[in-house]
C-alpha cells in the first residue's frame, strides 16, 4: 500500500490518515456551511480549517449534487480560480486541490497553485484531463462514476457492483501509470450512480479496492446515505458523519473528504489511539 503522497515536492504521510476540507464556491452545493461567499469569509474559514487539523483543501466550483445545473467552463474559472489565488496569496504552504473533471479548469488551477485534481468522472468526460495531470506533475483523485451529475440518478445498474467499480479502476490507473502519473489515489464515489444500499455495500468492502495498492480516499460527508437513513436533513447529518468516517478508516480508507475538519481530524486520532 502506497503510504506518501508527492505534493508541492514535499511527501505527506499517509501512514496515518489525512483530512481534506471542502471548500464550494458554488452558490448551490447542498451543504450550505460549505460554500464561501466573500474573500473575509473565505479566509477565515480556511484559517479555522488548518487550526482543525486539514492537511488538503478541495476547492470546487461545479456543484455535483444531483440533477445540479450544468455551467460553462468560463463560469467555473471565474467560481475557483480567483478563491485558489486568494488562498495562496494568505497561506502559501497550504495544499489546494481543485474539484474539477475539466481539463481545462484543472490546468488553470494547478497554474495557479493547486496542486491536485479530484475528478468525479475519473477522467471519463474530458479526454485532455489525464494528459493535463501529466504535464503539471499533479496529484489525482480518480473518482468512479457513471453519466454525469444530471443522469447519475439513472444509472445505478451494475453487473457486480465492486467488480465492476475495480474494473475501471484498473483500466483508468493503467492510462494515468502509462503517462507517468505516480500520485493517485481512488474514490468509490459515494453517492454517484449508487443507490443508499450499494453505498453501504461500498462502504463496508472498502478494503477490496486496497488490491491496486493505491490511497483510498472517502467522501461520506453528510451525504444522502447517512441523512435519508436517518431521516434527517444534511444540516442534522454531522454525527452520523462521523460514524461512517470511523467504519471508513476501519475498512482502509487514508484520506477522509469532509466539510468539518475538526471532527474528522478527531475521530482519526481515536482511530490511531485503538488500533496503533
Amino acid at each position: 500500500m502506497k503510504k506518501t503522497l508527492n505534493l508541492k515536492g514535499k511527501l505527506i504521510d499517509l501512514s496515518t490518515p489525512i483530512v481534506m476540507g471542502i471548500l464550494n464556491a458554488t452558490p448551490d452545493s447542498f451543504h450550505m456551511e460549505s460554500r464561501v461567499a466573500s474573500d473575509i469569509a473565505l479566509l477565515s474559514r480556511v484559517e479555522k480549517m488548518l487550526h482543525d487539523g486539514v492537511t488538503i483543501l478541495d476547492i470546487g466550483g461545479y456543484s455535483s449534487r444531483p440533477d445540479a445545473t450544468d455551467i460553462s467552463i468560463q463560469e467555473e474559472l471565474n467560481r475557483t480560480i480567483p478563491v485558489i489565488e486568494q488562498i495562496i496569496k494568505s497561506f502559501p504552504e497550504v495544499y489546494i486541490s481543485i474539484d474539477t473533471f475539466r481539463s481545462e479548469v484543472a490546468q488553470s488551477a494547478l497554474e495557479s497553485g493547486a496542486c491536485m485534481v479530484n475528478d468525479i468522472s475519473g477522467g471519463t468526460l474530458d479526454d485532455h484531463m489525464f494528459q493535463t495531470i501529466a504535464d503539471n506533475s499533479a496529484a489525482y483523485i480518480c473518482m468512479h462514476m457513471k453519466g454525469t451529475p444530471q443522469t447519475m440518478k439513472q444509472m445505478t445498474h451494475y453487473d457486480n457492483l465492486l467488480m465492476d467499480i475495480m474494473d475501471f479502476f484498473v483500466m483508468q490507473t493503467n492510462k494515468l501509470k502509462s503517462l507517468g502519473v505516480s500520485d493517485i489515489l481512488l474514490d468509490p464515489g459515494f453517492g454517484f450512480a449508487k443507490t443508499i444500499d450499494q453505498n453501504y455495500e461500498i462502504l463496508q468492502n472498502l478494503q477490496y479496492f486496497q488490491q491496486l495498492k493505491l490511497p483510498l480516499l472517502a467522501g461520506l460527508s453528510r451525504k444522502s446515505m447517512i441523512y435519508n437513513t436517518l431521516n434527517i436533513s444534511p444540516v442534522e447529518a454531522l454525527n452520523g458523519t462521523t460514524a461512517l468516517n470511523m467504519v471508513a478508516l476501519m475498512n482502509g480508507a487514508q484520506i477522509l473528504r469532509v466539510h468539518d475538519v475538526k471532527e474528522a481530524a478527531e475521530a482519526i486520532k481515536l482511530y490511531k489511539a485503538t488500533y496503533s
